[in-house]
């Protein structure tokens, strides 16, 4: 498979003033699938606007209420497995390569509201950043790792 086969996308770690992390819980896996605001980039769109749109998307908190700490060096990626591959995103990508991004949540609780127009969490939490592999889907475990590596003077 070449590289053009992954989606483009991105992804947000946000932490709180206490260094902890957002994640919520995946309203259509009936597993324990928690994972940080990510998302698909649009034609034409930049990645760090995406990342803004997304995290809005998914968790409610506007751009305002965002700063960011550090860009991922690199883009990182997942396969899916073998047996999603057809089904998600039309069967057209074997996987994710994503922009990641390391910012800061500057509001309340108050300001997250997952009932988005399009829900993707019915739960979330913030969680100690080096217990975030134990609660991702196993896919993506090595990209979260890495993400803990690279982001470790931050957290």
């Amino acid at each position: 498979m070449t590289k053009d086969r992954y989606r483009r996308g991105v992804g947000v770690m946000l932490l709180n003033a206490e260094g902890k992390v957002w994640v919520g819980k995946r309203i259509d896996n009936t597993d324990e699938a928690w994972q940080m605001p990510q998302g698909g980039i649009d034609k034409g769109e930049e990645p760090w606007a995406t990342a803004l749109r997304e995290l809005e998307e998914e968790t409610g908190i506007p751009p305002y209420l965002v700063e960011r700490i550090a860009d991922c060096p690199e883009k990182l990626t997942y396969d899916l497995p073998k047996e999603l591959r057809g089904k998600l995103w039309g069967g057209k990508w074997k996987g994710q390569e994503q922009d990641w991004y390391l910012c800061r949540f500057l509001g309340v609780t108050s300001d997250i509201d997952i009932a988005t127009k399009h829900p993707e969490f019915n739960e979330w939490k913030w969680v100690e950043p080096a217990d975030l592999p134990d609660l991702i889907v196993p896919i993506k475990r090595d990209l979260y790792r890495r993400l803990l590596s690279e982001f470790a003077e931050y957290l």
